[in-house]
């Protein structure tokens, strides 16, 4: 009797399982933020396809065939200012709830990171990691002025998260390989080209030492631009083709460490030629493809470089948020955007910032917004702003690996992108910039669901898997 019970209960649970898998393929979970944030990533109430009938409003065609670019990963950088405020400005355990959210699938499961090499202009000072006397043997070479709050923060977002993938950027190489003898200004000077090259690949070596793999480098932060306040170099095509070509890649081999991906450009839309340039040279066998940062230019350039060179990789590596570009209509259609042009990631700029956009160099003239706010002069004081709603609607449900697929989109109405994660679940992204309601209806394998999608908002729907 008490075996024939056990039976008819594996029996039950098995066809409850059974059924649970069937109707996962018909039922679409809803996640929704609005313009006003009174909503924020909260699940609706599902909805289900049908075999039959056929909807109105907007047509949207999910085709699964027809595929575009593989996904990196969902990002943003903990830079000095950053670390420095989740590590003193927090206690312990809000610390733990932050990095859980940032990096945690209870959070908005962010999967890439892009660390300064170096300091840049949100640190509490500039440094490099060879100040000081020329010194071409970089006999001293060190990482200390990361391992107080840079390298903990990024091991916590590792250990919530091993799969994150980790780049690194330069804003300047150390102050004595450059022209103006200075962290800020300048250029690479011809004799340390190697130099530099050997600097490079010692942060990797000194990185994963400490537990941090590093996935890919780009050569300079924006290479076309000199600040006057932070650091910062020029560093024209013809000085990238060569030192990628002829020291960088070559250097990377000879450590054993090309597997690290070369990401050429990392700056802006409108200097297209640039990466045109590169990945026509000599220099492109060592180059994974190009990164861009969205302070100037169209960005279907993104689109334009993948027809010319689809081989090569394209990610979008910094994008800062502040008084200039931080509205609903700007951010949700980058979220969109982006990723229909082709980029295999999008990394955004810093993490956290304090009520004063710092810390940073610059001092307090600076409009810039961090994915947090962590107010500096109080403890445990965080908010969440738009940004981290607004990329958790494709980072939470769009995993490392996926693929994205087709979908359409109306510009400036109701745009759209799709993906198909790795365990055949299928995530799409819509954002209505209207100011009304706009009706849909997914076409998916034969089958279709109907959605009000409410005026000025953000909706992930995903099913199946």
């Amino acid at each position: 009797m008490t075996m024939d019970f056990t039976l008819r209960r594996i029996a039950i649970l098995g066809g409850l399982f059974c059924g649970a898998i069937a109707l996962g393929e018909t039922e679409v979970e809803v996640w929704l933020t609005t313009e006003s944030l009174d909503v924020t990533l909260e699940q609706q109430e599902d909805v289900l396809f049908k075999d039959d009938g056929s909807g109105g409003g907007l047509i949207v065609d999910i085709d699964e065939d027809t595929q575009y670019q593989t996904i990196d990963g969902w990002g943003v950088s903990l830079t000095g200012a950053s670390s420095w405020l989740i590590t003193e400005r927090l206690s312990d355990a809000k610390r733990q709830e932050v990095m859980e959210s940032l990096f945690g699938p209870t959070g908005i499961g962010l999967s890439m990171l892009r660390q300064t090499i170096g300091a840049s202009d949100f640190n509490l000072s500039t440094y490099s990691y060879n100040d000081g006397e020329e010194d071409p043997q970089l006999e001293r070479f060190s990482i200390e002025r990361d391992r107080e709050y840079i390298l903990p923060r990024i091991r916590d977002a590792l250990s919530i998260n091993p799969q994150i993938k980790v780049m690194g950027s330069p804003w300047s190489p150390p102050g004595w390989m450059k022209s103006s003898g200075d962290l800020i200004g300048g250029t690479l000077l011809n004799t340390h080209y190697e130099t530099n090259a050997d600097y490079l690949v010692k942060f990797i070596q000194a990185y994963e030492e400490e537990g941090v793999p590093i996935y890919a480098i780009t050569p300079q932060n924006e290479p076309g631009y000199s600040p006057a306040h932070y650091p910062g170099m020029i560093l024209t095509k013809n000085q990238q083709i060569r030192f990628i070509g002829d020291y960088l890649g070559p250097a990377l081999r000879t450590a054993g460490l090309d597997r690290v991906k070369i990401i050429c450009h990392d700056h802006n839309y409108d200097g297209l030629d640039i990466p045109q340039a590169i990945l026509s040279s000599s220099a492109s066998e060592y180059v994974a493809g190009s990164g861009f940062h969205h302070y100037g230019g169209p960005i279907q350039a993104m689109s334009t470089l993948n027809s010319e060179f689809p081989e090569k990789g394209i990610w979008f590596t910094e994008g800062g948020f502040g008084e200039w570009n931080d509205h609903f209509d700007n951010i949700v259609h980058e979220m969109i955007e982006i990723p229909r042009n082709w980029a295999k990631a999008i990394v955004l700029w810093n993490a956290a910032l304090d009520q004063n956009s710092g810390p940073s160099v610059i001092g307090e003239d600076n409009p810039n917004e961090g994915m947090l706010l962590i107010r500096s002069d109080s403890m445990d004081q965080v908010s969440y702003n738009g940004q981290y709603y607004y990329l958790g609607h494709l980072s939470k449900f769009v995993r490392p690996g996926a693929v994205r697929i087709a979908s359409p989109s109306w510009i400036g109405d109701l745009e759209t992108v799709a993906f198909k994660n790795l365990d055949s679940s299928v995530a799409l992204v819509v954002a209505n910039r209207s100011q009304s309601a706009r009706r849909i209806t997914v076409n998916w394998r034969g089958k279709h669901f109907e959605y009000e999608v409410p005026r000025r908002c953000m909706i992930t729907y995903q099913w199946g898997g």
